[in-house]
């Protein structure tokens, strides 16, 4: 008995749950191959588009969760125009700072923003290690970032050097090249730690103004404090210091890094198209979160001075 394609096709579908059994056959013009055991190759009907102000997102680690993840999630609300975590669109996440968290580095500081937290240790400056890299001019600024195997939600290991660490790595090199004052301690070598303790949006963010803080600790000299932030654009509203759930939406997204008094920007980075009106906007929301971050990152630095003068007192 011969059997057409159209009922293999049929079979193979239902029996892999891409079709429901309801159905009784496809249309063939959806499929662009079929192999010659059966097997479907390459399906070309387009798939939709997501709705960047509403997803699915699904945890697999509980069943409830699971089944209240089929619910439509909105991130602006219509009607008081609040975020999921209740915020303003134009409001920051809670920061917290602290300096002086780990006793055998010349510098360190741990730094939140929100549920987001970052641990930076500073050593140096000290010999060069590698006398190839050693520069007459200038200090050679090193950097290391990494994410603790804990920090979200899966249990992954994650490998050390991978494509983002090492992209990231650079990102925070060249943005701390930016402030400090290489010039005054030729022929040495400053070495930067940034490890993310806990992962909820904006680590590349806190992770630059952990190292500003732990550089602070270390008695590095600086041009200026450099503080980032991120700002993105969801439901046609410019939103400030995204989360994990709003940076996982796919909306575009831009990260700032900010001299504050010289008043440069040293680090500009956006994923996604935006208009250009739209995309000032954006910049200029996280612009200003750098300057009030800067503005808090001062209020510790100038806490810690006046500890430090109270004990010597």
């Amino acid at each position: 008995m011969k059997i057409s394609r159209r009922k293999i096709a049929t079979k193979i579908l239902r029996k892999a749950r891409i079709i429901p059994r309801e159905s009784s056959t496809i249309d063939l013009q959806n499929i662009e191959s079929i192999g010659t055991k059966g097997r479907i190759k390459t399906l070309v009907e387009p798939i939709p588009k997501k709705n960047p102000c509403r997803t699915h997102s699904k945890n697999p680690d509980s069943r409830s969760l699971l089944l209240a993840s089929f619910k439509i999630m909105e991130y602006v609300n219509p009607l008081t125009g609040l975020r999921i975590d209740g915020r303003r669109p134009n409001e920051m996440r809670h920061l917290k700072g602290e300096v002086g968290v780990i006793s055998k580095a010349d510098g360190s500081a741990l730094f939140e923003m929100g549920n987001t937290r970052v641990i930076a240790a500073v050593y140096g400056p000290r010999e060069v290690q590698n006398k190839g890299q050693q520069l007459n001019n200038e200090a050679l600024v090193r950097c290391e970032y990494s994410m603790a195997n804990f920090s979200t939600g899966d249990r992954t290991r994650k490998p050390k050097g991978d494509r983002r660490s090492t992209e990231i790595s650079l990102v925070i090199r060249q943005t701390m090249e930016a402030c400090i004052l290489t010039n005054l301690m030729p022929r040495s070598q400053i070495d930067i730690f940034v490890q993310v303790l806990q992962a909820d949006g904006g680590t590349r963010s806190a992770c630059i103004n952990a190292a500003t803080l732990a550089l602070a600790d270390a008695g590095i000299p600086m041009r200026d404090i450099i503080t980032s932030c991120a700002a993105g654009y969801l439901c046609a509203t410019p939103l400030l210091d995204l989360n994990y759930a709003e940076d996982s939406a796919g909306g575009p997204d831009v990260t700032v890094g900010l001299l504050g008094k010289m008043d440069k920007i040293t680090l500009l980075q956006m994923d996604a198209k935006l208009q250009l009106d739209t995309f000032e906007d954006v910049m200029q929301l996280a612009v200003e979160g750098c300057k009030a971050i800067a503005q808090y990152i001062r209020e510790i630095l100038l806490e810690n001075t006046k500890q430090l003068e109270s004990r010597r007192g």
